[in-house]
């Protein structure tokens, strides 16, 4: 692509995030959330590979769909109340709506169907922001008419979005669709907290898109979309592959890793607002997440294949891991020292 190009989509999705989070009106925070899609399509579609152009068409359309139901929900409230403004969102239909808008942007279920798909077809550096920044503004959305929307509703999807995250993702060998359920089920952890304790679901949000960030990155440094490519990997960088393996059962959420600190807190404030049910349920369904993730830590590092794979061991090369990737990478396993200030202020 050429470097312009890239320049003026790159500026355009930064223009489009922030005016959706500065914005108190409707209007502008649905022209913020266009202004995003139509800037990302094309990253999505540079490769002009039927995959890629089918992955921005499902995105097109889904995305479409769900900034009219954004309108329609914002109008119906404004024709009720008289009300522009995101905070003053009453309208049980108007709620209504805005949840599935919301929830289709995101990818939450039942309205995740084309977010694997879409990741599948894009390259890993678009698929980095379509997994992180692309969610902020419907994030920040939700973080503003938290408390107008339906708690149980919430409660129910985000029990749906981690049970089905964690479940298609265990026969997956696409790595960039394992990272996508993996997306779901953690959307699901941030949607059930948010009516009781939205600060949690933002910072289970910058959390999630740290360690995101550190995964994908290294993927793209090691140069690697499958398992079966994974598996022989560990010959090119073996330093990086071994902190693969922490950022991966950091985003798992054991503990002492910078991942617990999310769950660990949540399910602290699930028990404090008496459900107990939601905060074991949840918990026992990451466990399906803590699986496929164990299995791409044991195909990156932990043992070499018993079998012989489709792909020769390659060579270890010369080229430096970049800084951001090593940041990352670092701020990703040992962040869980700062949990005592983070408790304090949420």
């Amino acid at each position: 692509m050429n470097p312009q190009a890239k320049l003026i989509f790159s500026l355009s999705l930064l223009l489009g995030t922030s005016i959706t989070i500065s914005s108190n009106h409707w209007i502008t925070a649905w022209a913020g959330l266009e202004i995003n899609t139509l800037a990302i399509i094309p990253l999505i579609s540079k490769s002009h590979h039927p995959r890629a152009i089918e992955a921005a068409t499902k995105y097109f359309l889904t995305q479409a769909a769900a900034s009219a139901l954004v309108l329609f929900a914002s109008m119906t409230n404004a024709w009720h109340t008289g009300q522009w403004d995101i905070t003053q969102l009453t309208h049980p239909t108007s709620c209504l709506i805005l949840t599935s808008a919301i929830a289709m942007k995101l990818g939450l279920v039942p309205f995740h169907f084309w977010f694997p798909e879409v990741l599948q077809g894009s390259p890993l550096t678009t698929g980095l922001l379509l997994s992180t920044m692309m969610k902020f503004p419907p994030m920040t959305l939700l973080y503003m008419t938290a408390p107008s929307l339906n708690p149980t509703m919430l409660t129910i999807m985000a029990l749906l979005s981690t049970a089905l995250g964690g479940w298609m993702g265990l026969n997956q060998t696409q790595i960039r669709k394992i990272l996508a359920f993996s997306s779901i089920s953690h959307l699901g952890w941030m949607a059930i907290i948010i009516s009781y304790n939205p600060k949690l679901t933002l910072l289970n949000f910058y959390l999630y898109a740290l360690i995101t960030a550190a995964v994908f990155m290294t993927l793209n440094s090691i140069k690697v979309l499958k398992l079966s490519t994974l598996m022989t990997s560990w010959t090119k960088t073996p330093s990086l592959n071994a902190m693969l393996l922490l950022t991966l059962l950091s985003m798992a959420g054991l503990p002492p890793l910078t991942g617990f600190l999310p769950k660990w807190l949540i399910i602290q404030e699930l028990t404090k607002q008496g459900m107990i049910p939601s905060a074991m349920t949840i918990a026992m369904l990451s466990l399906l997440n803590l699986y496929f993730y164990l299995r791409l830590a044991y195909c990156a590092t932990i043992t070499l294949p018993p079998h012989t794979t489709n792909h020769i061991k390659q060579w270890r090369t010369n080229e430096p891991v970049g800084t951001p990737t090593a940041i990352m990478t670092i701020a990703a396993t040992m962040l869980l020292p700062i949990s005592p200030m983070l408790t304090t202020v949420t």
